[in-house]
């Protein structure tokens, strides 16, 4: 993986992973076109996800840290809640990501067309929001596992984490602002999580999985990858504010559909 590579992946990964547009997609066509080689693929990834969730930390610092503050008063309060809704969320992509992804890995990872086709998809859920009425309703239980399994369908190349999560929780009737809030922050635990099963499986074998990628390189895609995020991750909060997402939609199609065609001929 060349220096310019490495910028262009991980400005990809960094707006992909707050946009909803699917950031694992956009990297499996970034990788296809710009014939990156699989055994850099594992180190690399490591990286730009660990730049990601950093983004997410420095956006809502002030809210984690009031989280934090308040799980330590031991008491049943609006911070303990929304950690224990969190923790809630996170129970359905755990369980398919510990059992399923690398199977989903190995039958998808590659399959361009299969990830135009799942962008499709993310361009319906999209548009469905458009249609949608706002609502001023909050995150219960209840709506913290349905918008909790709806992430497990995103483990598909393809398919937006940040765009089913958020449109999931505006179907249900949650205010914007608190459905944005709620999905960046559910979708935290596991991206940390994704990246430290990674690094295991990158100190198992670390000759093989860094490939030939250099230290330069790698600190190129977290940079680029950390500064993307923090600015799309903003982005993406006025977006949903304004109820815009139908944008990404279009984005969404004409994107498979490129692909696709580019794919035909």
């Amino acid at each position: 993986m060349s220096l310019f590579e490495a910028i262009i992946l991980g400005i990809i990964q960094g707006l992909t992973e707050f946009l909803p547009v699917s950031s694992s997609g956009h990297i499996e066509i970034g990788s296809y076109f710009l014939h990156v080689q699989s055994s850099d693929n594992l180190l690399f990834s490591i990286i730009v996800h660990a730049a990601t969730a950093l983004s997410t930390i420095v956006v809502f610092r002030q809210t984690i840290w009031e989280i934090i503050r308040d799980l330590f008063k031991l008491q049943w309060n609006e911070s303990t809640q929304f950690a224990s809704k969190i923790v809630l969320s996170m129970i359905p992509v755990g369980v398919v990501g510990v059992l399923f992804e690398d199977k989903i890995e190995a039958l998808f990872g590659g399959n361009i067309v299969f990830v135009a086709c799942m962008l499709l998809i993310t361009g319906i859920l999209l548009t469905i929001t458009y249609y949608t009425k706002d609502q001023d309703n909050k995150v219960t239980f209840t709506k913290a596992i349905i918008i909790g399994i709806a992430q497990t369908i995103a483990i598909l190349p393809g398919i937006s984490r940040s765009g089913t999560t958020i449109a999931t929780a505006l179907y249900l009737g949650v205010e914007k602002n608190k459905a944005t809030r709620f999905s960046f922050l559910m979708v935290l635990p596991p991206i940390l999580g994704a990246a430290l099963l990674k690094t295991l499986e990158f100190a198992k074998a670390p000759e093989i999985a860094s490939g030939n990628i250099s230290g330069l390189t790698l600190a190129a895609g977290f940079i680029a990858s950390f500064i993307a995020g923090l600015l799309a991750c903003q982005w993406m909060i006025a977006i949903v504010r304004r109820g815009k997402l139908i944008y990404f939609a279009i984005y969404c199609f004409i994107i498979a559909s490129a692909v696709l065609i580019a794919q035909l001929f």
